[in-house]
């Protein structure tokens, strides 16, 4: 499996989203300061994800998530957290 995840910065806010095949591990790293793109945003949480059946699938819906429809569908789908 391969997933599709949002992080929500504690700091900020702000929605992180990715895609990884070992969901756990990513967020520890995460939060441990080793991806630039969220480093100052730290801590963070999980606040959503999608299991996926391939790698391709996974980053499809990343980069969908990613647009200004994906945006507003987490907005609405995650309702206050977001």
């Amino acid at each position: 499996m391969h997933y599709t995840y949002v992080l929500q910065s504690k700091l900020d806010g702000h929605l992180y989203v990715g895609c990884t095949a070992n969901l756990m591990a990513r967020i520890e790293t995460h939060n441990s300061g080793a991806v630039s793109s969220t480093r100052s945003r730290r801590p963070l949480e999980l606040v959503y994800y999608e299991a996926c059946l391939s790698e391709k699938l996974a980053h499809t819906r990343e980069q969908q998530l990613k647009t200004g429809f994906g945006r507003a569908y987490l907005k609405r789908r995650l309702g206050s957290v977001a």
